[in-house]
């Protein structure tokens, strides 16, 4: 299975991340490697709580990520 990650700057330091497709899923870091890897073990974690509890599993992610520009 493959999840979507998005990786934020962590205002004190380091990184934290979302997984879109897992509502409330997600973890940190001190390096985008660390926060990434502590991710993995947290989707891990949560796919297997939501087979026990008989839950489908659903890793697609219909969002995107853009840029807008503004005038100020």
């Amino acid at each position: 299975m493959q999840f979507t990650v998005l990786v934020y700057p962590a205002e004190e330091g380091g990184y934290w991340t979302r997984v879109p497709a897992l509502s409330g899923c997600g973890c940190c870091g001190e390096s985008v490697e660390e926060a990434i890897e502590n991710t993995r073990q947290a989707i891990e974690s949560h796919v297997c709580a939501l087979r026990e509890d008989g839950q489908e599993i659903d890793c697609a992610c219909e969002c995107f990520q853009t840029r807008v520009t503004v005038n100020c």
